[in-house]
């Protein structure tokens, strides 16, 4: 039975932990009993889901989940505020549970140690008033947004990238859902993922700090939400757009004739391979993207057998980090830069980045365009620093 202001009570120590917002008239007595009776689900402990956390538990939110599988990593310190350098190698959850009940021990802190799927995701959102969209991903994205439709529940959705980021309010009654403003999705790998992409340290801040605040005015029922409105952050010129979405009626989803009445295959949809399918290389119209590994490489290069190697990175990477290349063109140019390989048409390509997923499409790319000796090194800079060369940063 979902709580209501009625049975909430404000103890005097919470009466003087939320006095400044007891003094809004906007807020209130009333308004903080709605934030202690009001339950959030957060999907995803990272750069959004930091600011989402920290900001929703001060503000008094009485319930959070979070749901999340990973480990802090050194590289999310620069900007997943709600780890530290001695939460390296812990699950999220675990530290961003201490986080949390360290900021305001009054809140209800539930943890789902898993990744969000459609055989869950109704399970876990139906026990909360609604959600906040923190993942990185699109398969996730579509089946938070599909998930919230069907469950009657509004999606505070969020995305960055590098510098820009983006907030709205899908799944009201009233307003657009996410299919509404992105119908479909990217062809897979057009968009890069922030690991190969970058993000500014403090942009999940920005970001994550209006996706709370409009968490918030949800439950309070106060102001103008960003509902049918899209907000653009350009965080290196610091502009903010406000863009109309508008709901289609002929939205698959929450149209006026509705097509989708169940969680689909979201990696299918996104033109992904299913996580059944997840060991196996990435696809390509003619099969599987040939890959060499680190090791055989190394072994190659000490006998002599030197292939082409095209480092398909940003020139700004390879000061950081490089294993030598004879080309240097970054994924996005190769297709205007194909006749710097003609008069390598007939010899044996090795292509690498910094993971292996960029030089993956690269491979696919060099394919369809009639290089048939062309391999993908398996997990790129990565792989060859933790399995060959452990003085190569990494980054």
């Amino acid at each position: 039975m979902p709580v209501t202001t009625a049975d909430i009570t404000l103890t005097p120590e919470e009466l003087r932990r939320y006095n400044r917002h007891l003094i809004l008239p906007e807020v209130g007595l009333e308004g903080q009993k709605k934030l202690k009776a009001a339950s959030v689900l957060l999907v995803g402990a990272g750069g959004l889901g930091s600011p989402l956390a920290l900001y929703l538990a001060a503000a008094g939110v009485g319930r959070l989940g979070l749901v999340d599988f990973d480990v802090v990593d050194e590289t999310n310190l620069q900007r997943q505020v709600l780890h530290g350098t001695k939460d390296v190698g812990r699950p999220k959850l675990e530290s961003a549970r201490d986080r949390i009940l360290d900021i305001n021990p009054h809140v209800q802190v539930d943890l789902y140690k898993t990744r969000l799927t459609s055989e869950n995701a109704l399970d876990i959102i139906k026990e909360y008033d609604l959600v906040a969209d923190g993942t990185d991903n699109f398969p996730t994205r579509y089946l938070v947004n599909d998930a919230c439709v069907l469950a009657g529940k509004p999606n505070v959705y969020a995305s960055i990238f590098r510098f820009e980021g983006q907030v709205s309010v899908f799944g009201t009654p009233d307003g657009p859902c996410y299919r509404c403003l992105y119908p479909e999705p990217p062809p897979p790998g057009l968009v890069p993922s922030c690991a190969e992409g970058g993000v500014l340290g403090v942009l999940p801040g920005l970001v994550g700090t209006i996706q709370a605040t409009e968490v918030i005015k949800m439950i309070l029922g106060i102001g103008t939400p960003l509902i049918g409105r899209l907000l653009l952050v350009d965080a290196l010129h610091m502009q903010f757009r406000t863009l109309k979405v508008r709901k289609n009626p002929e939205c698959p989803i929450c149209g006026e004739h509705r097509t989708i009445h169940e969680l689909i295959d979201y990696e299918q949809f996104c033109g992904l391979p299913s996580r059944n399918g997840e060991a196996a290389a990435q696809q390509t119209a003619e099969g599987e993207v040939p890959e060499i590994t680190v090791h055989e490489l190394k072994a190659r290069l000490e006998r002599g057998d030197r292939p082409v190697i095209l480092d398909v990175r940003k020139p700004h990477e390879v000061q950081i980090a490089s294993i030598g290349h004879d080309l240097l063109i970054p994924v996005d140019e190769l297709p205007e830069r194909l006749s710097e390989l003609e008069s390598y048409r007939d010899r044996e390509i090795v292509v690498y980045c910094r993971s292996g997923a960029r030089s993956a499409r690269a491979t696919k790319l060099l394919r369809e365009a009639g290089f048939r000796d062309v391999k993908n090194l398996k997990g790129g800079i990565l792989a060859w620093s933790q399995e060959i060369d452990p003085s190569l940063p990494q980054y």
